[in-house]
């Protein structure tokens, strides 16, 4: 099986460049295109492109016309409700576990680490240079308390929702009152998971996904 110098499988190259096609608009949601419209713009072999394209379908990212055409999803109000859905499913019980299991020095490091932004950010706005470690935070907090769990497979579904999300978030404007609510309510978790209660915790991450989802249908 044909690899790159760093020893990545061709098709996980592929996959990860339809992936990015998608994140940095390269390939617009909703649109219909040819597998030699996406060999041209993404620069990847046919052969290891129809293998990701196999996966990333039955990841519900794009749907595969035969002789038609790759239809790529297009995220609309349903798929926020259902992958906010999914994601309370798994991450009320990862929040649970984490509250009673979590190691403190990691749970420490992330209060320090959302206190630290909260404060630039009250005081500067929010800049352009914050945007990587608001987005760090967010990767820190949810990826560990689903590895919490120590589940293989749910990990593997919360890597697809992750994808999932980042679809649906890709129109949405961050601005400063929208990243200090995020982190205060990361916060809330986070304190509830030092004061290793886990109906606390649940109960903040169930207040967070309910905030969030509200925030992405421009409810609040």
């Amino acid at each position: 099986m044909e690899a790159t110098a760093d020893g990545r499988r061709l098709s996980e190259v592929a996959y990860q460049a339809i992936l990015e096609g998608l994140f940095n608009r390269k390939v617009p949601t909703g649109a219909f295109l040819s597998q030699s419209d996406l060999v041209r713009m993404l620069g990847v072999p046919v052969q290891p492109l129809r293998d990701a394209l196999r996966i990333l379908e039955a990841e519900g990212v794009l749907t595969i016309h035969p002789r038609a055409g790759i239809e790529f999803l297009k995220p609309d109000l349903e798929l926020a409700r259902s992958t906010y859905q999914f994601r309370s499913i798994i991450e009320r019980a990862a929040a649970r576990t984490y509250a009673e299991n979590g190691d403190a020095a990691a749970i420490a490091s992330l209060v320090h680490d959302h206190q630290s932004l909260i404060e630039q950010i009250g005081a500067k706005g929010l800049l352009p240079e914050h945007l990587a470690p608001l987005q760090s935070l967010e990767d820190r907090l949810h990826g560990e308390m689903v590895a919490s769990l120590r589940n293989p497979l749910i990990e593997t579904t919360a890597r697809r929702l992750k994808n999932y999300l980042i679809l649906i978030k890709l129109d949405r404007r961050i601005t400063a009152p929208l990243a200090l609510r995020t982190l205060r309510e990361h916060m809330e978790i986070l304190e509830a998971c030092q004061k290793r209660d886990a109906d606390l915790a649940e109960a903040a991450l169930g207040r967070h996904f309910q905030a969030a989802l509200q925030r992405i249908l421009g409810m609040v």
